[in-house]
């Protein structure tokens, strides 16, 4: 059991937490928000990317916009845009110069940026960088009929249905553009193991930055037979936490309860983390004595304490009834053996760790946070 300092507490958020990163790309960065923040982190890449230049369904998309003009272009994200253009230009490829005479629509500031750094015009952008916001504008006739178009859409890992069957059905000929494609991650031992945690409650969120990593764990524990239990886990202590709701939607349409920020960033979504976990488990007083029970380690007076499963889980009981006896055989079954003698150790190891009056033992009735 570890004693980490007496502002690690307030200084670090995350500290005692546990959360799961499931980014293949700028995984790195997101852990490296959460760990500023306290939080234990553990990666376990959902996907993985295949690179742009060598893939062929890329360079088969190019030739397919550039074998006609183009009336419309949709860039959905920075990266994938700026990463289809240079693929193009490794290829040899006028793709700029077929596009600039095109109309080209940016989903969100980022992606006009990449736009316009490119040297061409963005035409129109929504103000929620949202794709269903760019359906409704192109459906709205404000950039002319459809029937009989030709429109390319950039797609980001996610083949975005909903706007490609939506301009379909206007008559439109869409021209989906793979600008990367996602594929399992050659090593799933991560995945496995992360689906593994989040069953047994052992990791307190769990982060997403894109609808194939949602949607490749949600096949991961389909493959180990387990996907009923992992919705449940969602349901229950381990929060889902995705950086938008289009990368949301595959944990949605599972049954899978989660938060986002409202800006898609990294930023954004490391402080929604926080914002999820603390917020959730109370400040208890404790006579003159604060506690919270978080994670893996309890905070006791702004000191962040940390405890073994067997103390923990007792903690965790005790704390749902401040105050209130909890009989010794409601509680043999939270620890690690589940008998008497195990209970009597993990009381013991607890009240040592805590450093403060705050589990009493109540004869031979039980046990309570004292009052």
């Amino acid at each position: 059991m570890n004693d980490i300092g007496e502002d690690a507490a307030a200084d670090r958020p995350l500290a005692g937490y546990t959360v799961a990163v499931t980014a293949a790309r700028r995984k790195e960065e997101l852990g490296a928000l959460l760990d500023r923040r306290g939080a234990r982190v553990v990666h376990a890449p959902a996907i993985r990317i295949v690179p742009l230049a060598d893939d062929s369904e890329l360079l088969a998309a190019t030739r397919r916009v550039l074998a006609a003009p183009v009336d419309l272009a949709v860039a959905t994200t920075a990266v994938g845009f700026r990463g289809w253009l240079e693929a193009a230009d490794e290829w040899g490829l006028p793709l700029v110069a077929h596009l600039s005479r095109a109309r080209v629509l940016a989903r969100g500031p980022k992606a006009r940026g990449a736009v316009r750094s490119a040297g061409l015009v963005d035409a129109w952008s929504p103000g929620s960088e949202s794709s269903g916001e760019v359906l409704e504008h192109l459906l709205s006739g404000t950039e002319g009929p459809l029937e009989g178009r030709r429109i390319a859409v950039q797609l980001h890992g996610d083949p975005l249905p909903e706007l490609v069957s939506g301009l379909r059905d206007a008559g439109a000929e869409v021209l989906p553009v793979p600008v990367y494609r996602w594929l399992p991650p050659e090593d799933v031992a991560p995945l496995h193991r992360l689906v593994g945690t989040i069953v047994a409650g052992e990791v307190d969120a769990v982060t997403f930055t894109s609808a194939p990593a949602a949607a490749s764990l949600l096949q991961v524990a389909e493959d180990l037979d387990r996907r009923e239990a992992l919705v449940a886990a969602f349901g229950g202590r381990v929060l889902a936490v995705a950086v938008g709701t289009v990368t949301g939607g595959p944990l949605e349409a599972a049954g899978i309860a989660y938060v986002h920020p409202e800006r898609a960033r990294l930023g954004p979504l490391a402080r929604e983390v926080v914002a999820g976990l603390s917020g959730r488990d109370p400040v208890l007083r404790i006579g003159a004595h604060t506690l919270q029970v978080r994670g893996h380690a309890a905070v006791v007076d702004g000191r962040l304490v940390e405890l073994a499963p067997g103390p923990l889980a007792v903690l965790r009981e005790l704390a749902r009834q401040p105050g209130r006896l909890v009989a010794g055989p409601d509680l043999i079954t939270a620890v690690p053996g589940g008998d008497a003698p195990g209970l009597e150790t993990a009381v013991s190891r607890l009240q040592a760790a805590l450093g403060a009056p705050l589990v009493e033992t109540v004869g031979e009735r039980g046990y309570r946070l004292t009052t």
